[in-house]
C-alpha cells in the first residue's frame, strides 16, 4: 500500500479513478480471498488475519479496503457457505484470486435497514428466473464480476420469501443505471443497478428459495468485522498524519506537539483507536473460535469503531488547522471517508438494536460473554 498506492492516491482521488491494477496486485497477494480455503484458490487465513489486512489497506486508502471487504465477506463467504460445487468452481476461485470482484445487492431505494421490505421480484419460468427491480448503493457496481443479489420469490411470505441469486453483469436485462457522486470513498464504485426481466439461470440460485434473508444477515454479521477494521485503519492513518504534523508545525516559538491541548487530543485519539482495535480483534477471534452469537460482538466492534473514527478524523483535521481543510492533505480525505462507516452494512442505530436485543435476551450475567 505504501509503495504502490500512496504515490498515486491523490491523483486517483481527483479523477475518481478506480484502482483496478492495484486491486489485481492485492489479489495476487491473496487479499481478495483471505477467508476462502486453499482448495478454492483462497489464502485460507483466519478472521483475525483478514481484519489486520483490511486495517493496513484502509490506513492508506479506505476505498481500496471497501472493494476488498465486499469481495471477501458479503460476496465470497455466501458462495463458500451456500454455493454448490459448480458455483464455487465458476465464481469462488476467481473471486479468491482477484480475477473478478464481488458485489452485494440488498439495499433498495425504499428498503435499507428494513431488508425484508425489498420489492425486487424474481419469477421462475422453466429453468430461468426473471428478476425485476432496482438495487441501490451497490459497492463495486459496474466493476464486479458477480453480484450476490436478493429478490422476493414469494412476496406473500414476507421475510421468508427472499431468495439469493448469483447474477453476472452481462446477463440480459441487467444494467448499471448510474454511479453515485459521494462525499468520500471516491476511488470506490457505488452504483444503482436496474433489473428489467433479468434472466438468471436456475443454477445461479444461491441456496434454496426462501433462504435469502438468512444468507444476507449472516453475511452482514461477518462484514461488520471488516467495517470495524476499516474504521481502525482510517483512524490509524489520520492519527499518524496528525502526529507527524504536530511534530513539524511551529507556533509561538515551539512545536505545536509541545502544547497540552494538542497532546491531549493525540492521547485521546490513540486511546480510542486501541480500544476499537481490541473490540475488532475480539469479534474476529470469536468468529474463528466458533463462539456462540458472534453477531453482537461484531455489532459492538462496528458501532464503536465507526463512531470512533469520526471523532479521530475530526481531531486530526483540527490538529492540522486550516491546512487540514485543504484537499492537498490526507486528513481531509480521511475525514470524508470516515463518515459513511456509521451508515453502511447496518447503521449505528441498527447496531445498538442488535446489541440491546442480545443483552436483554441473554442468559449471561448482564450480557457478559
Amino acid at each position: 500500500m505504501e509503495a504502490e498506492m500512496r504515490p498515486i492516491l491523490r491523483q486517483y482521488e481527483r479523477e475518481n479513478k478506480f484502482p483496478d491494477a492495484q486491486i489485481r496486485g492485492l489479489g495476487e497477494l491473496g487479499c481478495c480471498g483471505m477467508l476462502i480455503p486453499e482448495e478454492w484458490g483462497g489464502a485460507g487465513t483466519d478472521t483475525v488475519s483478514y481484519a489486520i489486512m483490511l486495517e493496513e489497506v484502509a490506513r492508506v486508502c479506505a476505498s481500496t479496503a471497501v472493494a476488498l471487504s465486499v469481495t471477501n465477506s458479503v460476496a465470497g463467504m455466501p458462495v463458500l457457505k451456500h454455493g454448490t460445487d459448480a458455483q464455487k468452481n465458476k465464481y469462488l476461485s476467481r473471486l479468491a484470486r482477484g480475477e473478478i470482484l464481488g458485489a452485494f445487492c440488498l439495499t433498495e431505494p425504499q428498503a435499507g435497514s428494513d431488508a425484508a421490505a425489498i420489492q425486487t421480484r424474481a419469477v421462475r419460468r422453466g429453468d430461468e428466473y426473471f428478476i425485476s427491480g432496482t438495487k441501490s448503493w451497490v459497492t463495486n457496481g459496474g466493476v464486479a464480476g458477480v453480484y450476490v443479489l436478493f429478490a422476493k420469490t414469494d412476496p406473500a411470505a414476507g421475510a421468508r420469501g427472499v431468495t439469493a441469486f448469483l447474477v453476472e453483469g452481462d446477463f440480459p436485462g441487467f444494467r448499471v443505471s448510474r454511479c453515485e457522486d459521494k462525499m468520500g470513498l471516491h476511488l470506490s464504485r457505488t452504483a444503482e443497478v436496474v433489473l428489467e426481466d433479468c434472466r438468471v439461470p436456475i443454477e445461479n440460485r444461491l441456496g434454496a428459495e426462501g433462504q435469502g434473508l438468512k444468507i444476507a444477515l449472516e453475511a452482514l454479521d461477518g462484514g461488520r468485522v471488516g467495517i470495524a477494521a476499516q474504521a481502525v485503519g482510517i483512524a490509524q492513518g489520520a492519527f499518524e498524519a496528525a502526529v507527524r504534523y504536530a511534530k513539524q508545525r511551529g507556533a509561538f516559538g515551539k512545536k505545536i506537539s509541545e502544547f497540552q491541548a494538542i497532546q491531549w487530543m493525540l492521547a485521546d485519539m490513540q486511546t480510542e483507536i486501541e480500544a476499537a482495535r481490541a473490540l475488532t480483534m475480539q469479534a474476529a477471534w470469536m468468529r474463528d473460535a466458533g463462539k456462540s452469537k458472534p453477531g453482537p460482538a461484531a455489532s459492538r466492534a462496528k458501532l464503536y469503531a465507526s463512531e470512533m473514527v469520526n471523532r479521530v478524523a475530526y481531531k486530526a483535521v483540527q490538529v492540522h488547522g486550516s491546512v487540514g481543510y485543504s484537499r492537498e492533505t490526507d486528513v481531509e480525505r480521511y475525514y470524508r471517508d470516515a463518515r459513511v462507516l456509521t451508515i453502511y452494512e447496518g447503521t449505528s442505530e441498527i447496531q445498538r438494536t442488535v446489541i440491546a436485543r442480545d443483552l436483554l435476551q441473554s442468559g449471561n450475567r448482564a450480557g457478559v460473554q
